[in-house]
């Protein structure tokens, strides 16, 4: 479905009609064809879905509704925003499904109960990544002494992109998500943080790299992201 918005005629728009999808990069908007993606349903897609369908069962049969009630206030207290730069709220159900998704792809148990303070976790200046090629490995530098490394039930996940070419500039995925770093276990995790890579690297290629923080009352971040050309 695409977003559209109307002034003197339209003035900008996200998302798909017909054979055209609508985007906008730092250049300004454009359109392009449509293309259908194919589903391949490869294990980590499986592992999305099954992750999907265990929680909206757990919403309507699990949670009571306190807890929901708990997750449409914190939902009504955040302003989000949408593709096309607007302020939207979404519902607590989808703050639930935001929050918890990524646990339970990395085997994590999920948070139940709605989170009490209404905003969301800061994200990390000093994030940073750097990667060789001879190791296959991705070295991701982080701040410890930030909130979530230092309670139990803080983490940060790290998403891979696909590698691509020196020159550049642009990329919007695919994404993998690699690992999570585990915050006060009991003391806070050690920066740099070495990641074996999801996808081969090779040298001069430009790496990019995304994270969240989820805070241990459930709140999870915007993504943060950084890149880095690999090493030998």
């Amino acid at each position: 479905m695409a977003l559209i918005k109307f002034g003197g005629g339209v003035i900008q728009m996200a998302g798909s009609i017909a054979g055209n999808t609508f985007a906008r990069n730092r250049y300004g908007n454009y359109v392009r064809a449509r293309t259908k993606p194919t589903n391949p349903n490869t294990e980590r897609q499986q592992t999305v879905r099954s992750a999907l369908a265990t929680l909206t069962a757990r919403w309507s049969q699990t949670l009571s509704a306190a807890q929901r009630t708990a997750w449409d206030l914190y939902a009504s207290s955040l302003v989000m925003t949408n593709r096309l730069g607007e302020a939207m709220h979404l519902s607590g159900y989808n703050h639930y499904l935001r929050s918890n998704i990524i646990l339970l792809q990395s085997a994590l148990a999920p948070v139940d109960d709605g989170p009490v303070v209404f905003e969301l976790p800061d994200q990390d200046p000093t994030f940073a990544v750097t990667g060789t090629a001879g190791g296959q490995t991705l070295d991701i530098t982080f701040d410890n002494t930030l909130a979530w490394a230092n309670e139990v039930g803080g983490y940060m996940f790290k998403f891979q992109g696909q590698p691509q070419n020196p020159q550049r500039n642009f990329f919007g995925g695919p994404w993998r998500l690699m690992d999570h770093i585990i915050g006060a276990d009991p003391t806070p995790p050690t920066s740099p943080d070495t990641q074996n890579v999801q996808f081969a690297i090779a040298e001069t290629q430009r790496q990019f790299v995304y994270a969240r923080i989820m805070r241990a009352d459930g709140r999870l971040s915007e993504p943060f992201r950084n890149d880095c050309f690999i090493a030998a």
